[in-house]
């Protein structure tokens, strides 16, 4: 597949709460197709931890 299914963009940012909700979220980019990009980037809001993981569909390298 040269394309990611759905008509999503070729390239995601994936972010949000540092929980099983948002590493299902990534886990289900990834058996779509896509791979990681990069390393992910943490912050805390002073309440919660929020994560940040870049993913690009693989035939746009």
């Amino acid at each position: 597949m040269t394309q990611p299914p759905d008509g999503l963009p070729i390239y995601r940012v994936l972010t949000g709460p540092d929980d099983v909700n948002f590493c299902r979220r990534v886990s289900a980019a990834l058996e779509l197709g896509y791979q990681l990009h990069g390393s992910p980037a943490l912050t805390f809001n002073g309440e919660t931890v929020i994560v940040a993981q870049a993913l690009l569909w693989p035939e746009a390298k």
